[in-house]
């Protein structure tokens, strides 16, 4: 059948600076969704087009954040993201296990580890339904793991020498063995059991931020110019993260990364003719456009297999003091044996958590770099997936959501807290989808990861060369995220360049300095140098820190800090060419609503003094006065502009 364009004033529309962008769309009414989409959106001559608005038409994304891919599909694009977080979550456990003297005990670490991967699952469903409502991972955070190894350095906390210990116990009494096996068992449950309370004490005060809009009042002062540093600063940071990855084999590394390259870049306009199936039209062929929907699980699929080959035929060396036996695919196979077929976490598992003043400082040192990094990733998320800044009650309830969920990882003894990964949010751009349907996905794939212990550890057999490959591009997302926000700023302006400068390096700096220098930090109150050392170790608290009071305290107009343009977005978020109106502006807030129950809330005028709920009146007296003052003089200006452009198409 022949194809025809249609050209209409639907799919035009404006980018960020108000010029026109036009999408030229080939379609064939007769060519409807076959069942490799189900219930998803609509498919045009085998060519994927979902129902897009505004940014997110006009960066490319496939599924919009309230997009709904089918089932299936769902489930494919959840795995994706599992895949790209799953090394990083079950590093915590294995490294935990090691700190508590557990390391030699296999069932005990894959219980805990199921139990992370449980937990993972539940606060992620959490996140991106009730939290901050964007397609978020809650995944393991590692900023926890200085603030345990930090604590398990105390006296009182210190692996004892096991084979002596065991000796002494059986020479002193006529203790047998199993007596012997409970002791053993209580020296590492008595330091989950410290690590838990001072998670879940520290996770307290997380919470209390969140509903009390504490968080929400310094919004106030958060501008493009603090926000560039601390995303970019997660990217440039984690890059050891990165080379601890690919440096097991630097060769099925690289070719991860060309696949993903080529897959989401050079191949993502191909389509591939698939045999469907609907009820109307029986068996037929569709073209879907497996290289822009599936970079990541291609990617990681054939070098995965081409690992698998190399194992087979024993090129990777079975040496396991060699860093390629990591590339192997069966360098991990005693996890898959030593877990359980089924494992229900559940509360106080280990016991009692019992909670100190060197738990509490050192993770409460944790959770504050944690909070910053998230609030972050938020704004990255949004703007990687097309959607209207956060406003202040979502991101109060993105942070209070994820320190209940820490606080629920405290209580079962997952020996960690969670946050949200920013690899995932880096991932977005490449793999085009931002459905909340398929990061609720992803937490069930996560939830049964931890419940069913053998396909968990499935996942955990992921070879670390692969990982590192998708790693790289995913960091490099974020980093080029946060500079994505630059283009507020005035880069002619001294001012602002000297203070992102400053920041990203003295961001990399601190952390540096004192990677190199332990012990540097001796005040003479080992819990304060735990929290100063933790905060100051951290690259995006210090690099966003120092952007922040130099931004609110060198003089410098609003339209040179980027102040008035950023902002701008959530009083006047009009991308279509319509004018800006509060209906529009209140649609594309209503993202951040909570499910269900947000039109009951505004008929109690009461919700609107609750800091964490959508009818929150602080959305509104959060915006800076300049923003307010310019409101109408910024709508006129669009209104004039996109006029302007009509009329200059009608003249052509």
């Amino acid at each position: 059948m022949t194809e025809r364009t249609n050209f209409t004033k639907s799919s035009c529309g404006t980018d960020d600076n108000y010029t026109d962008e036009c999408n030229i769309q080939l379609s064939d009414p007769s060519t409807s969704v076959g069942g490799i989409c189900g219930t998803g959106p609509r498919i045009a001559n085998g060519l994927h087009q979902p129902k897009k608005t505004g940014q997110a038409r006009y960066i490319g994304l496939e599924y919009g954040v309230e997009d709904l891919p089918g089932f299936h599909m769902c489930f494919i694009f959840g795995l994706q993201q599992v895949l790209l977080s799953i090394s990083s979550t079950i590093s915590i456990p294995l490294i935990v296990s090691d700190k508590i003297c557990a390391g030699d005990l296999q069932v005990v670490k894959s219980e805990i580890m199921s139990t992370f991967l449980f937990m993972c699952g539940v606060c992620t469903i959490l996140q991106v339904v009730v939290g901050v409502r964007l397609p978020i991972i809650q995944g393991g955070c590692h900023k926890f793991i200085p603030a345990i190894t930090a604590l398990l350095t105390i006296e009182r906390w210190k692996c004892p020498d096991l084979n002596t210990h065991v000796t002494d116990i059986l020479s002193a009494s006529n203790a047998t063995l199993n007596d012997t096996s409970l002791d053993r068992t209580e020296i590492w449950q008595s330091r989950i059991r410290e690590i838990q309370g001072g998670i879940m004490l520290a996770s307290v005060t997380q919470v209390l931020i969140g509903c009390t809009g504490l968080l929400g009042v310094l919004l106030n002062y958060i501008g493009p110019i603090t926000i560039v540093p601390t995303i970019t600063l997660v990217g440039l940071s984690l890059i050891d993260v990165a080379i601890r990855f690919c440096e097991k084999q630097w060769g099925i590394s690289a070719l991860t990364i060309a696949l993903v390259f080529l897959f989401s870049l050079y191949l993502r306009n191909i389509v591939v003719p698939t045999p469907s199936w609907n009820r109307r039209k029986g068996y037929h062929v569709i073209k879907f456009p497996y290289f822009k929907l599936l970079p990541v699980l291609l990617a990681v699929g054939l070098s995965w297999s081409l690992c698998a080959i190399l194992t087979g035929s024993d090129v990777l060396s079975s040496n396991s003091s060699l860093p390629e036996y990591w590339a192997r695919t069966d360098a991990r196979t005693e996890v898959l044996y030593s877990t359980e077929w089924l494992f229900f976490p559940y509360p106080c598992q280990w016991g009692l958590p019992t909670v100190s003043v060197a738990s509490f400082m050192a993770m409460l040192a944790a959770t504050v770099t944690s909070i910053i990094e998230s609030v972050g990733d938020y704004y990255a998320c949004a703007r990687v997936s097309g959607v209207t800044p956060p406003p202040a009650h979502a991101i109060n309830r993105g942070i209070a959501i994820e320190g209940f969920g820490s606080i629920l990882s405290g209580l079962v003894g997952s020996g960690g807290a969670t946050t949200s990964y920013s690899q995932n949010v880096g991932a977005i751009g490449f793999t085009k989808v931002a459905s909340r349907g398929a990061f609720v996905a992803a937490g069930i794939i996560f939830l049964l990861s931890g419940v069913f212990g053998k396909f968990g550890a499935i996942l955990v057999m992921l070879p670390d060369p692969v990982l590192g490959g998708i790693v790289v591009i995913s960091f490099g997302m974020v980093t080029s995220v946060g500079l994505s926000n630059l283009q507020f700023v005035d880069l002619s302006s001294g001012r602002n360049l000297c203070i992102i400068g400053s920041s990203l390096l003295i961001g990399l700096m601190a952390p540096k300095y004192l990677n190199d220098n332990p012990g540097v930090i001796n005040t003479g109150v080992n819990e304060l140098d735990q929290a100063i050392s933790v905060l100051l170790s951290t690259a995006m608290f210090v690099g966003g820190m120092l952007a922040f009071v130099l931004d609110n305290t060198v003089p410098g107009t609003d339209e040179e800090r980027g102040i008035l343009v950023w902002r701008s977005q959530l009083l006047s978020a009009s991308v279509d060419g319509n004018d800006v109106t509060e209906e529009t502006t209140a649609s594309s807030l209503a993202i951040y609503d909570l499910p269900l129950i947000t039109p009951i809330l505004r008929r109690h005028k009461w919700c609107r003094f609750v800091p964490f709920l959508p009818t929150f009146d602080y959305d509104r007296l959060s915006q800076s006065k300049c923003c307010k003052n310019n409101e109408v003089e910024a709508s006129s200006d669009q209104r004039h502009s996109l006029k302007s452009h009509e009329n200059e198409t009608n003249y052509s």
